[in-house]
């Protein structure tokens, strides 16, 4: 990568750490004009757009890194993310599988796909990834609370079926 692509990069990096995306999306969309098949600043550009609440245009983004890069995690990651946001769980758990084909240690992966099944109702299996995702990095943060929601919730169903049994 030469020095003014990765200059580039770092101011988009700069100005997303402020919050100001847009001027973001430009540097990177000056990246993608020299460079159209940079799957990092395509993957990138989806996570700028992914900020900015326009989901379908992320998802647009990580579809082309995958295009070019089809076994990029992040990519696949970062798209099971945004099918998350817009309701679209197994979609997202389809990602996160994909995903978890090619690295079986992305603890993200199982720890978004956790989410995903427990807005699906199956909460044992969101307990089952969220367990994964922790055996694989103990202070991932999202999994650790996940995991203690997803408990108070079985304890919580388990303690209605006994309440239920005894009427």
């Amino acid at each position: 990568m030469n020095k003014d692509i990765v200059s580039l990069f770092q101011h988009a990096y700069d100005l997303c750490e402020v919050g100001d995306y847009r001027q973001a999306l430009r540097y990177y969309g000056e990246i993608l004009k020299h460079e159209p098949k940079n799957v990092k600043a395509l993957i990138d550009t989806g996570v700028t757009y992914q900020n900015l609440e326009n989901l379908k245009k992320s998802i647009k983004f990580y579809e082309k890194a995958l295009n070019f890069d089809s076994k990029n995690t992040d990519a696949m990651v970062n798209k099971g993310s945004a099918l998350h946001t817009l309701g679209f769980f197994p979609d997202a758990i389809l990602c996160y599988d994909e995903a978890l084909k090619i690295d079986k240690q992305c603890a993200m992966a199982y720890a978004y796909k956790g989410l995903s099944l427990g807005e699906i109702g199956d909460i044992d299996a969101a307990l089952d990834n969220f367990k994964k995702a922790l055996l694989i990095d103990k202070d991932y943060d999202v999994a650790k609370i996940s995991k203690e929601v997803a408990q108070d919730l079985l304890k919580a169903i388990r303690n209605e079926k006994m309440k239920a049994k005894k009427l």
